[in-house]
C-alpha cells in the first residue's frame, strides 16, 4: 500500500478578484451615469402672474371640481349657442344635468352656488360658502374653439362684475386660473 499523501491547498487571494468586482461595478455606475445625463430633460418651471391661479396648486379640491366642471360643460353651451344662436340660461343648463348648472349633491358640497348669466357674455355663480369655493366667472368668447376663460373671486360675498375686461376683474379681486401641462403634470418621451 501506498502511505497517504497530504496536499495543502492555500486559498486564492480574494482581493484581486473582488477589486475586479469593484471596477466592473464602477464601470458600470458610470455608464448609466453617463446615459441618465445625456438623455435627461430640463424641466421649464412656468409661473402664473400675480392676477393668476394655477387650477393644479392653487385652488381646493371642491374648486378644482367646479373648474372641470365648467371646462366640460363649456363645448356644450357652446353647441347649445350654435343651435339656439343665444347663451343658453343656467336654469337651462340645469334643467338639462350640466355640473355645476345642476342644484345636486355635489353642488351643495362644493359651495352651493347659484348661477346667472350676464348679458350675453359670461356665467357669474355666487358662492353661498366661500370657505368651501369662491365664487366663479366663466366669459364665453365668441370663437368656439377660444381657450375657456374662467375666473375665480374668494371675497365674501363676491358680486357680479359689472364690467368683462381683465383689468376690471383684477382690480375688484378676482383671479383668472390657468391650466398649465408640464412636466410635473405628464410625462413626455420624445424619440
Amino acid at each position: 500500500m501506498s502511505t497517504p499523501t497530504l496536499h495543502v491547498v492555500r486559498p486564492a487571494g480574494a482581493g484581486h478578484e473582488t477589486l475586479y468586482v469593484l471596477l466592473l461595478c464602477l464601470i458600470i455606475v458610470l455608464g448609466a451615469g453617463s446615459v441618465v445625463a445625456w438623455h435627461g430633460e430640463t424641466q421649464d418651471v412656468t409661473h402664473v402672474q400675480s392676477n393668476q391661479l394655477d387650477a393644479r396648486r392653487d385652488l381646493s379640491a371642491a374648486e378644482q371640481g367646479i373648474y372641470a366642471d365648467l371646462r366640460v360643460t363649456l363645448d356644450e353651451i357652446r353647441i347649445l349657442r350654435e343651435s339656439e344662436l343665444a347663451l343658453p340660461g343656467p336654469q337651462a343648463l340645469a334643467d338639462e344635468g350640466f355640473a355645476p348648472f345642476a342644484q345636486d349633491a355635489s353642488s351643495v358640497t362644493r359651495g352651493g352656488h347659484a348661477w346667472q348669466l350676464l348679458g350675453e357674455k359670461a356665467y357669474f355663480g355666487a358662492s353661498a360658502t366661500p370657505s368651501i369655493a369662491g365664487s366663479f366667472l366663466m366669459r364665453i368668447s365668441e370663437t368656439s374653439d377660444a381657450p375657456p376663460d374662467i375666473w375665480l373671486n374668494r371675497s365674501n360675498p363676491a358680486t357680479a362684475p359689472a364690467v368683462l375686461d381683465d383689468a376690471a376683474l383684477s382690480a375688484s379681486g378676482w383671479q383668472q386660473i390657468v391650466a398649465q401641462f408640464d412636466a410635473g403634470v405628464t410625462r413626455q418621451h420624445r424619440h
